[in-house]
């Protein structure tokens, strides 16, 4: 075994996995064309160890070196060897001959000893399956032995008829606890932590597998998931010091799969309050998307944008980006920047001057330009009874703001624009009478196109719409491509292509750059996300984010 190194902490030991896992999944783009089996169970088997009032549990249900056959140039051999060596451990020769299908991670706690005048102290726990008890004792062992070298004090412990060996003199900070019970090696920074881990074995009424919620989500895992998350999103938000705003969803379930367009994180939201789909299915691509240009870099397409503030996607956005991050800022005014200035400078109320009419199809799209911080902006909505009167009203309220309301030709199609008028010297020559010219600067211009009302940005973005009708993104093989992988009926999608929105999504996001860091391999070979919500039942949202890679 390698010598134990300085960095003899469980917290450094707990990250190396965490992000060996990480790691590991980004390996799968790989080979996300040629899907193979690689989890021989759905579920993880480390739950009875976890506490059902855990905040969180990350399981990857696959041994490595399965993922490391399918890999091309070795990388996750080296990430992984290098990841174990900080820990003291060589993953060839101390655990592979052991280990088995399955590695799970767990914030088993919020506070070790429940005394919150000392500090909180979060309990972890690390469950690695083993195939062959006895060498993975063997293995426990000697870890602890190179732990005493190095000056800590072992402790042997007998509890429950299993044997805890853990330090008893080092800092908090660096203690280490260990156990093979029930075909699992564990790993605790507190010895506490795994007595408390035994005993949800022995009470099966403590452990996460026995709570309803759990088992109510582990039911709509796909057989072919290879990695799953569990959220219990109150206690996760407290953990993060938070307060929800409005609790509706009460846990969280992420699976990972693979199938033959990329890697599919499905996810399912439980809660026991009653929750109603808002917006109509769809049983086929919105049909606003013939009028968006391939280049888009994000676009939001569905049906019924006046329940979009109510509906139970936007409160499962709001809740569980608060329990992650603390704000619960609405996602479209975020990423949607434009709109977000749009109702700063033209005191414009998105949802009652402009969502309350749209419903029927729609689509809103950003298109990056060189030069530009804030893209342009595209918005195709269905052409139903309502759309007139809305038009009618957005014009008033231009013509408020000293807008001009004008309409013109542009090759045979009428266009209707909002336009603020300047006059501009155009004669500098003092001995003459200066000269003026009336400019006008496009605050947006609209057409109709079939049975949709297109509005843009500027002149620019609306002729590209009516010139390149081909080129349009419902055309685009990679959209296409995307979206197949999304299960029909659906409440339409978010699609990213990651390489023209990266530096919005960064701007507007800044957490993500920490994310990308963790994450290197996926976003380096990332090309685009398509997220969707398209399952609906009594007390269960369901949807998923399709992640599609560049072939290698």
């Amino acid at each position: 075994m390698s010598n134990v190194n300085s960095q003899r902490s469980l917290f450094g030991f707990l990250v190396a996995g965490a992000i060996a896992l990480l790691v590991a999944i980004a390996g799968f783009w790989f080979f996300a064309r040629s899907p193979a089996k690689l989890a021989s169970s759905s579920q993880p088997g480390a739950a009875i160890f976890v506490s059902k009032l855990a905040p969180v549990m990350v399981s990857l249900l696959a041994n490595p070196d399965k993922l490391q056959a399918l890999e091309r140039e070795g990388e996750l051999s080296q990430i992984k060897t290098s990841l174990f060596a900080k820990s003291g451990i060589d993953y060839k020769q101390d655990i592979q001959p052991w280990l088995g299908n399955e590695i799970t991670l767990s914030v088993t706690t919020l506070d070790i000893d429940r005394d919150a005048e000392n500090g909180k102290q979060p309990g972890y726990l690390m469950a690695l399956a083993t195939d062959k008890p006895e060498k993975s004792r063997e293995f426990l062992d000697l870890l602890f032995s190179r732990r005493v070298l190095s000056g800590a004090n072992l402790a042997v412990e007998q509890y429950e008829g299993a044997k805890l060996i853990y330090d008893d003199s080092l800092p908090q900070q660096d203690a280490l606890a260990g156990a093979v019970v029930d075909g699992f090696v564990l790993f605790a920074n507190d010895p506490k932590v795994l007595r408390d881990a035994i005993n949800n074995v022995q009470a099966p009424d403590l452990n996460l597998s026995s709570s309803p919620q759990y088992q109510k989500a582990v039911e709509k895992l796909p057989q072919s998931a290879f990695a799953t998350t569990f959220f219990n999103l109150p206690i996760l938000a407290e953990w993060q010091g938070l307060e929800l705003p409005e609790a509706t969803y009460d846990s969280q379930i992420i699976s990972l799969s693979l199938n033959s367009q990329g890697v599919l994180a499905e996810t399912n939201f439980l809660t026991n309050s009653e929750i109603l789909p808002l917006s109509p299915a769809l049983d086929k691509p919105v049909g606003a998307l013939e009028y968006v240009p391939a280049a888009a870099s994000m676009v939001i397409a569905s049906s019924d944008l006046q329940n979009l503030g109510a509906s139970d996607l936007a409160q499962l956005w709001t809740q569980a980006k608060t329990a992650v991050s603390g704000s619960g800022t609405d996602i479209i005014s975020r990423l949607v920047q434009p709109l977000t200035e749009l109702q700063k400078t033209k005191d414009i109320n998105l949802a009652e001057d402009i969502f309350s009419w749209v419903k029927g199809e729609y689509a809103l799209a950003l298109l990056p330009q060189e030069g530009q911080s804030n893209p342009d902006w595209l918005f195709v909505v269905e052409r139903l009874a309502d759309v007139p009167e809305g038009i009618s009203h957005l014009d008033a309220i231009a013509s408020d703001h000293g807008l001009n309301i004008s309409s013109f030709n542009l090759n045979q199609q009428k266009i209707s624009a909002w336009t603020e008028l300047k006059a501009a010297t155009q004669q500098t020559d003092t001995k003459k009478r200066p000269t003026f010219a009336i400019e006008a600067k496009v605050q947006g211009v609209h057409t109709t196109l079939g049975n949709y009302e297109i509005f843009a940005s500027n002149l620019e973005t609306l002729n590209e719409v009516i010139t390149a009708k081909k080129n349009s993104l419902i055309n685009d093989r990679n959209f296409q491509d995307s979206i197949a992988a999304i299960p029909q009926p659906n409440q339409g999608y978010i699609y990213l292509d990651w390489q023209k929105s990266q530096t919005l999504l960064e701007r507007q996001l800044p957490i993500l750059k920490l994310v990308e860091v963790v994450g290197k391999p996926i976003f380096n070979n990332l090309r685009s996300l398509t997220v969707s919500s398209y399952g609906h039942e009594t007390g269960l949202l369901k949807g998923g984010v399709l992640f599609r890679f560049h072939n290698r």
